[in-house]
């Protein structure tokens, strides 16, 4: 079933999110001091890019840096990135079978707002990486 959503949400609107991520990260990527955050926008454009069988756990080793980071990224790229997340998940909540991917675009606010200091793992293990 997860594969089946991944599909239809590529189609309707992951590719569209991949790439404004993808935009980001390498726009990010330009400046040594950027390259974290383009990595973090590469990380979570995969992320969007197919996202049923995944979810995001805090980490518990980060720190202040990465809430300094949460604050620059929110600046830098973050609120844009979040604008696309709500106008593609109202313009699927507007029919009955994109109400799931319009959910699943709010769920993914945010983890595009504050990227730092998250983990995207399996559904399956969601509590492997943060040691439970």
């Amino acid at each position: 079933m997860k594969t089946i959503l991944n599909v239809i949400w590529l189609v309707l609107s992951g590719f569209w999110l991949f790439l404004g991520y993808l935009a980001a990260g390498v726009l990010l990527c330009i400046t040594i001091i950027g390259i974290p955050f383009g990595i973090a926008a590469f990380r979570i454009g995969i992320y969007a890019l197919w996202p049923f069988g995944y979810t995001t756990v805090e980490r518990r080793d980060a720190g202040a840096p990465s809430c300094i980071g949460n604050v620059l990224w929110l600046i830098l790229a973050g609120w844009w990135l979040a604008l696309g997340h709500i106008v593609t998940g109202l313009l699927l909540c507007v029919t009955i079978i994109g109400i799931p991917f319009g959910i699943a675009n709010f769920k993914l606010i945010p983890v595009s707002l504050f990227p730092l200091g998250r983990e995207i793992v399996s559904t399956d293990k969601p509590f492997a990486s943060s040691g439970w």
